[in-house]
């Protein structure tokens, strides 16, 4: 699901840590993030966080997970205002 606030981006996605490599994998009903970090002290939530800034090159600054810290469902807030980028963000989440 991804939502457009006055503050940027909201989607809300499924991660998959200790995976083989970092991809996304779209479906019809939800987005699934693999993520090779492990589920260990946030590993896997600072590895979602560099891989989402890396793949639509957005600051890590400006990746916020807003609900979900423990969860393997998230909720991440995607904090810019540059069209461009949130197309793509819409296209590929």
């Amino acid at each position: 699901m991804i939502k457009d606030t006055k503050n940027g981006l909201l989607a809300t996605i499924k991660i998959s840590p200790n995976s083989k490599t970092n991809e996304i994998i779209k479906t019809d009903n939800e987005t699934k993030i693999k993520i090779t970090a492990q589920p260990i002290d946030g590993k896997a939530n600072k590895g979602l966080i560099e891989f989402l800034s890396k793949k639509f090159k957005i600051p890590k600054t400006s990746i916020q997970i807003v609900k979900g810290e423990t969860s393997k469902e998230k909720t991440i807030l995607f904090a810019t205002s540059d069209e461009e980028k949130i197309g793509l963000l819409k296209k590929t989440l």
